[in-house]
């Protein structure tokens, strides 16, 4: 899933409030961005969403637990997966089919891209 974003355009930011050579190492094999030991995942999403150029509105943030919510309230597409902490499944607009670690990723791919190519509202197909 994170190589359909990747090959698309898509930046992609793994963000984690543990440090992990495991996360590391697996971000470099992905080529994607990392932050980790994050204590704010909302401050770390804003300043790395300021360094791309990207809106927070134009974001889709996956969580689970409740230390996502400030991420979650702040982007345009917040998400959770199933089994997510009851306060952070309120925050998301979209709780995903598959659990993180089965899919849950290629299942966000999928979407995002079938988003882009969908017609926009007022517009012709």
């Amino acid at each position: 899933g994170v190589s359909m974003l990747r090959d698309a355009g898509i930046p992609v930011l793994i963000l984690s409030t543990e440090r992990n050579p495991v996360v590391s190492a697996r971000a470099r094999k992905l080529g994607v961005a990392v932050i980790q030991n994050s204590r704010d995942k909302r401050a770390a999403l804003e300043e790395w969403a300021a360094g791309a150029g990207t809106p927070l509105e134009r974001i889709a943030y996956v969580g689970n637990d409740v230390n996502d919510i400030g991420a979650l309230e702040a982007v345009g597409w917040p998400i959770v997966v199933p089994g997510s902490h009851p306060l952070a499944a309120a925050a998301a607009r979209t709780v995903l089919t598959r659990p993180g670690g089965h899919g849950a990723v290629r299942e966000l791919a999928e979407r995002v891209l079938a988003a882009r190519t969908a017609p926009r509202e007022g517009t012709r197909s």
